[in-house]
């Protein structure tokens, strides 16, 4: 697959800089570009030779090749904010990408624990005698009583947490400052942590770190650890939950939802640009009851 131009690269530049785009995405991303240069290299056609009629080839090309709604989404939306940057440049003189049109993609629902499974977990873990159950349980709390995304958390300094308003101001995507939520656990466990095992592990850097969250050796928890962690937490208790940050995350909205907070107000808390991303806990909550409901009265399934 080939390399993507120097303007492309510029792109990803400006989304990890000034717009704070996650790594995760910006890997994502380059790999959406590299296909289309791809495609173009194949054509012999560059960046300012793409009108309706390639991008329709493309889209073409790519559902023969069995790639999904989703992943197309996600590609339209790279390519449409990659012409916008280019345009703005004075590369191109409009956007193709700006009249064409997603294709719909099925409504995933997004995993979750049931109230019980969360108590569970946490229960489960308090129970280990090895030195990271205080860090792990600390992590788990926090994850399950603020919706945190794993970037926000392993970023976390101590400063940003209020244990007077039991709130935590987080930087989130497009370094927008929002509030959220923090319960007793979280700060009964937070507190245990940042006072007995957090200054061991900072005494085995060589710097001092400034974010609340440490690996074993001290150092800052990257994405990758965090998930690493979740699932050694499964293999320690024994639990099968498939534990991932998104997983606690969803499991916070959903619990909200169900309480009767006001999707506005859990848009606030999760930092979602959309209502629509906020929405889908809507039907998450109605799928949920009716498999409860089959579950007790399986004869009436139709």
């Amino acid at each position: 697959m080939p390399s993507i131009d120097k303007s492309a690269e510029d792109f990803l530049l400006y989304l990890k800089a000034q717009r704070s785009f996650s790594d995760k995405t910006i890997s994502s991303y380059r790999l959406d570009l590299e296909s289309f240069f791809l495609f173009l290299q194949k054509r012999k056609k560059n960046v300012e030779e793409v009108d309706k009629k390639i991008i329709r080839n493309y889209l073409s090309e790519q559902i023969a090749g069995k790639i999904g709604k989703r992943t197309l989404q996600r590609r339209l939306s790279c390519f449409r904010g990659y012409f916008d940057y280019l345009q703005i440049h004075g590369v191109i003189e409009s956007n193709p990408f700006r009249r064409i049109q997603s294709p719909k993609a099925e409504i995933k629902y997004p995993d979750h624990l049931y109230p019980a499974e969360a108590a569970t977990l946490l229960g489960e873990n308090k129970k280990r005698t090895d030195e990271l159950m205080l860090r792990d349980q600390a992590i788990i709390a926090l994850l399950l009583s603020s919706g945190l995304r794993a970037s926000e958390l392993v970023s976390l300094e101590p400063s940003q947490i209020d244990m007077g308003s039991h709130s935590i101001r987080v930087r989130g995507k497009g370094d927008k400052d929002r509030l959220t939520t923090l319960d007793k656990t979280a700060e009964v466990a937070i507190k245990q942590y940042a006072s007995k095992l957090r200054p061991i592990l900072i005494s085995r850097a060589n710097v001092r770190p400034k974010e609340l969250f440490l690996n074993s050796n001290g150092k800052k928890l990257t994405v990758r650890g965090l998930e690493y962690i979740l699932k050694s937490v499964e293999k320690k208790t024994g639990l099968s939950l498939n534990l991932h940050p998104h997983e606690l995350r969803h499991t916070y909205a959903t619990d909200m939802l169900e309480k009767g907070a006001d999707l506005r107000l859990i848009q606030e808390l999760l930092g979602h640009e959309s209502i629509n991303t906020t929405q889908i806990y809507t039907h998450l909550t109605q799928k949920d009851l009716q498999d409860e409901y089959m579950t007790h009265f399986p004869k009436r399934k139709k």
